[in-house]
């Protein structure tokens, strides 16, 4: 299979299904395709008809574009790996908040942009914006309360943490105030080593866009 990304320090959505193949080990390469470039809608358009990454293409050529999409192949496909929870309570739980996330937070994307090379504590905390990390903090928070943690729904790290993953990076990247469950889960994350490894490669790219990294 192949797996259609854009920049590892901009594309929070390429992170996710990224993140939780490497963690499941899943094999796959690497397509990737920096951003913004003139020839980035052409390049992206030969692997997913919306345009826009991440765009998983399995073996027989089909493509499979939108994060939750890609995650849910994923889980027919690889049963053994439980990329939701096992228990159906707790993967209808996991699909909610993960849905949650997919078609939320506006405020926090729009002002507190992924930049994993960048560090701007405070910056783009809007009362709206802050109104976002609450609620992104109540989901872990229950979550961590109710499962037991390490992880939102327990031992294992699931396709929900890879919804979440990106959150972790903006939340490393602008410091914004965080309940004591909310800091400890940014920090397991972080430990994942799928997660330190796209963290890594984002610091070495050399790919940047001026509007995005003028202060990283």
């Amino acid at each position: 299979m192949k797996l259609v990304i854009g920049d590892k320090n901009y594309s929070s959505w390429s992170m996710r299904p990224w993140v939780l193949m490497k963690h499941a080990g899943i094999p796959f390469d690497e397509v990737l395709v920096p951003l913004r470039e003139p020839d980035t809608n052409a390049r992206i358009r030969e692997f997913a008809p919306s345009g826009k990454v991440p765009c998983l293409v399995t073996e027989n050529g089909q493509s499979i574009w939108e994060t939750l999409a890609i995650l849910e192949t994923l889980a027919e496909r690889y049963p053994q790996h439980a990329i939701w929870p096992r228990d159906a309570a707790a993967r209808a739980h996991a699909r909610a908040i993960s849905s949650e996330m997919h078609a939320g937070f506006g405020h926090l994307r729009s002002n507190m942009s992924m930049n994993i090379r960048a560090h701007r504590p405070g910056k783009g905390a809007t009362p709206d914006t802050l109104a976002d990390i609450a609620r992104i903090d109540a989901i872990w928070s229950e979550c961590l309360a109710q499962y037991g943690g390490p992880f939102l729904f327990g031992e294992a790290f699931c396709a929900a943490d890879a919804m979440y993953a990106p959150v972790v990076s903006r939340f490393i990247t602008y410091a914004p105030p965080l309940s004591e469950a909310a800091r400890g889960y940014v920090e397991r994350v972080s430990a994942v080593p799928a997660v330190r490894e796209w963290f890594d490669d984002a610091r070495r790219e050399t790919h940047r866009l001026a509007e995005l990294d003028d202060d990283a």
